[in-house]
């Protein structure tokens, strides 16, 4: 019992010596560094504008387009906008643009549609000033659907290009 009691008592000790110099650390509790300067960026986060997080959910990864329609609207063009001012800035990634359509419609006419909603997608992006040779493009056609049913609200949300980022050049 006696060990019990003199290990609990080193036990609180040590607890209460590492409470008093919380300053040692930064936001994100690495020693050495002042983490405060950056405004709570943590890399790789939503907050970090330089992440792929960021990048989906402050510029927006995708653009949707109308019933059997490749061509970009007001809207998907300031989107687009955002991501090629963003891909401009961040040079390490490279992206594939993925073409989709919703499920009306046979296989191979939502392929080739997709096909040119991807192409159209890029052609934009290249139009401000991304290096055609760092975006690819792929189609899927009807078959990656966000939404399944038979209903105008779930096609609308498939029919769309998604721009999905690779790190590195070469890769």
């Amino acid at each position: 019992m006696k060990h019990l009691t003199r290990a609990a008592l080193i036990v609180s000790a040590l607890a209460l010596a590492a409470c008093s110099q919380n300053e040692r650390f930064g936001e994100n509790g690495m020693m050495g560094q002042n983490n405060g300067a950056q405004a709570g960026i943590q890399p790789g986060t939503a907050n970090d504008p330089a992440s792929p997080l960021y990048f989906q959910s402050s510029v927006g990864d995708r653009v949707l387009f109308a019933v059997d329609q490749s061509t970009l609207s007001d809207e998907a063009r300031m989107v687009l906008n955002g991501q090629a001012q963003w891909l401009g800035t961040n040079t390490d990634y490279n992206a594939v643009i993925e073409g989709h359509a919703d499920e009306q419609g046979t296989r191979e006419y939502n392929l080739a549609l997709g096909a040119r909603r991807a192409n159209a997608v890029r052609e934009y992006l290249i139009t401000q000033g991304v290096a055609a040779g760092r975006l690819q493009t792929v189609t899927f056609g009807k078959e990656r659907p966000i939404e399944i049913c038979s209903d105008e609200a779930c096609y609308s949300k498939n029919r769309r290009a998604v721009t999905v980022l690779k790190s590195g050049l070469s890769g």
